[in-house]
């Protein structure tokens, strides 16, 4: 990953430092402790999912990567969502996980992401545990997006502070086994197309947002209890 021809921002080698110097939820190598490999036999279930947070930054902000699923897809067809899917068998781990799935979908080689944290898993209405990888993109140029028809229509970039700002977005109070909690719904305008981020992927994105710039949104995020975040203060 080290190349002559760009220079690594300051703004994400600090996060990067940070991320690292905290202990994250679950370690990026796994030891022959029991508890590790009690944790590692449940990270092998296939209720288990995982998403790359791949950040880059571009003038003075830090960037997400995201995707527009095909319409040709039974679940969730025509949504935004990070790169990621389900833990297949072979699998090593979460960042396998999403490396692998990011690769299929958008092109992104895995040698090009540092890996810098991964965070706890969120709980989703569908019994599946989704888990988030951030990962660093240095150099950008490098990047040449190609989106697997078959899964993604569009690949596009969101500004992460967007997430903690109320301009451009709206919440709606949703009812789900008596637990009252908000959808929040971010409008992001970008290439001549508007993208709505909300749902899961606005809650993740909420959260690491917060963990990134060391502050709370500018609104109330009321998520669902049952996403089950207690993320590490990054």
């Amino acid at each position: 990953m080290d190349s002559n021809n760009f220079t690594r921002s300051k703004k994400l080698l600090e996060l990067s430092q940070r991320f690292r110097e905290t202990k994250s939820v679950f370690k990026l190598s796994v030891d022959s402790s029991s508890s590790q490999s009690n944790q590692y036999e449940r990270l092998k279930k296939p209720s288990r999912a995982a998403v790359l947070i791949c950040l880059f930054e571009e003038g003075d902000d830090i960037y997400v990567i995201l995707t527009q699923r095909s319409s040709k897809l039974t679940s969730h067809s025509g949504e935004v969502s990070l790169p990621g899917g389900r833990r297949d068998e072979n699998d090593t781990d979460d960042i396998r996980t999403a490396l692998r799935e990011a690769e299929e979908e958008i092109g992104l080689d895995p040698a090009l992401v540092d890996v810098v944290t991964v965070l706890e898993p969120f709980g989703s209405k569908g019994n599946v545990s989704v888990v988030p990888v951030i990962g660093i993109l240095w150099d950008k140029q490098a990047f040449n997006p190609l989106p697997n028809p078959e899964e993604v229509e569009s690949i596009f970039y969101a500004p992460l502070e967007m997430f903690l700002k109320n301009e451009n977005r709206r919440e709606k109070e949703i009812e789900h086994r008596g637990e009252k909690f908000l959808h929040h719904y971010f409008y992001h305008k970008t290439n001549d197309r508007v993208y709505v981020i909300w749902a899961l992927t606005a809650g993740i994105l909420i959260d690491t947002a917060s963990l990134v710039f060391r502050q709370p949104p500018d609104f109330q995020p009321r998520m669902p209890k049952f996403w089950n975040r207690n993320n590490n203060k990054l």
